[in-house]
């Protein structure tokens, strides 16, 4: 499914761009990735806290992308 560059929902044939910034769409999406990254690496952490290096910045980009996922899945339809 297509995304709208402006807004960043689902382009869909009745597809109206909220009125909202863009500036405010892309803190709103970094500030979501940036806490998931976060989160990814403490866990990864505190379950080892001798960890590797490679591990941590595996969870953290494993948090950031589940993060931003949910936030997708859960996010206002226009």
């Amino acid at each position: 499914m297509a995304t709208c560059p402006r807004c960043f929902g689902a382009l869909t044939e009745n597809h109206k761009c909220p009125r909202r910034s863009i500036i405010s769409a892309m803190v709103d999406a970094l500030s979501t990735v940036a806490v998931g990254s976060f989160l990814g690496g403490l866990i990864a952490l505190i379950i080892n806290e001798e960890a590797p290096t490679a591990l941590v910045v595996a969870a953290a980009a494993l948090g950031a992308v589940l993060a931003s996922a949910v936030r997708q899945a859960i996010g206002r339809r226009p």
